[in-house]
């Protein structure tokens, strides 16, 4: 689960609700990883932006991006191996390199792309899942 300030929670929502909760509108504008934090700015496809100043800032702690990563097995592929002493083959998820280096030494443009939507897309999916668990307790 990714801590949102409840700040950005509000911002997130009222992006939800101008984008009429079609999801898909939501795009990353740009993005930066820079020490701990990745931050993406976001948009409405339908209302582009002339500034990243316009757009919403996202920042997501590095260790956070690091468990999406691993989460949606983008580093990661499945394959077979052979265990070391017994001699039999099994199959396995083999991972390619820790999630962050993967991101930044091995994914083509496309996967770092994927790995971007997919913090997105939990982001999402856990506010509004939070927020209907929310209104069933009360």
């Amino acid at each position: 689960m990714i801590k949102i300030a409840q700040k950005l929670k509000d911002k997130l929502w009222w992006m939800i609700i101008s984008v009429d909760y079609d999801y898909s509108r939501i795009a990353v504008a740009d993005h930066e990883l820079n020490g701990d934090i990745l931050t993406l700015w976001l948009e409405d496809k339908h209302d582009f932006k002339n500034t990243l100043d316009e757009c919403l800032q996202l920042d997501i702690n590095i260790k956070q991006f690091a468990k999406i990563i691993r989460a949606e097995n983008l580093n990661s592929y499945e394959g077979t191996k052979m265990h070391p002493k017994k001699h039999f083959i099994y199959r396995t998820r083999i991972e390619i390199n820790e999630p962050i280096r993967w991101y930044q030494e091995d994914a083509s443009l496309s996967e770092q792309r994927w790995a971007r939507e997919a913090v997105v897309k939990t982001i999402l999916t856990q506010l509004v899942e939070n927020e209907v668990a929310e209104e069933k307790i009360w």
